[in-house]
Formats: structure tokens, C-alpha cells, sequence
């Protein structure tokens, strides 16, 4: 017999814990960008890609990133402020998902 009450619980919990660790990851890329360290990171080279980033599309989109990061309203105090909050929702996210998987992988019980 199936204990629904208990497979309704173990749903709804994934549900706001999956909302939660991507909210706080979106939260934390808001703030890296805000704090101007905007990542930017070139793609792989596959074989079989279909579109592969040229090196003058590479080199535009860096000087957009600096640009950007020239425009920065924000104080030096501020940006780093952003920038601990970015990295403490990423502490989080990253705590979230060893938790989870500490729950699911009987390691220690």
C-alpha cells in the first residue's frame, strides 16, 4: 500500500527546495553581475557543434563586459557588498545541494 500523505510531503519539500537553490543561484548571478564581475565564459570546442563562438564575437563580448563594468553606478563599498552576497547565495546553493544528496546517499546513518 501507498502512504500518499508521505509521497505528497516528499514532492511538495523537492518542489520549494528546487525553487530555492535555483532562486538563490539566480539571486547570486544578479548580484556577481551587479557587483561588476559579470561572467563571461567562452564555450567549448565539440566537433559536432552547431555554433561555435568566433574570436571576434569573443572579443566584442568582453569589451561589452568591461564596458558595463565602467558604467557601474555603484560604490566601490557597495559592489563589494553585492559581491558577499553573491557568494554567500552560492555557499548556500552549494550547502542546499550536498544536504540533499547527504539525505539521499546513506553515508553515516
Amino acid at each position: 500500500m501507498i502512504d500518499w500523505m508521505a509521497f505528497l510531503i516528499v514532492f511538495i519539500a523537492a518542489l520549494i527546495a528546487a525553487a530555492a537553490v535555483v532562486g538563490l543561484y539566480a539571486l547570486g548571478l544578479r548580484l556577481l553581475v551587479t557587483a561588476g564581475r559579470a561572467p563571461l565564459v567562452a564555450p567549448a570546442e565539440f566537433t559536432d557543434a552547431i555554433t561555435v563562438m568566433s574570436e571576434k564575437k569573443r572579443l566584442r563580448e568582453e569589451k561589452r563586459v568591461e564596458k558595463a563594468v565602467r558604467k557601474n553606478p555603484l560604490t566601490p563599498a557597495q559592489r563589494m557588498i553585492a559581491r558577499i552576497g553573491a557568494y554567500a547565495c552560492f555557499v548556500v546553493c552549494g550547502g542546499a545541494v550536498v544536504y540533499g544528496i547527504y539525505l539521499i546517499i546513506p553515508l553515516f546513518h
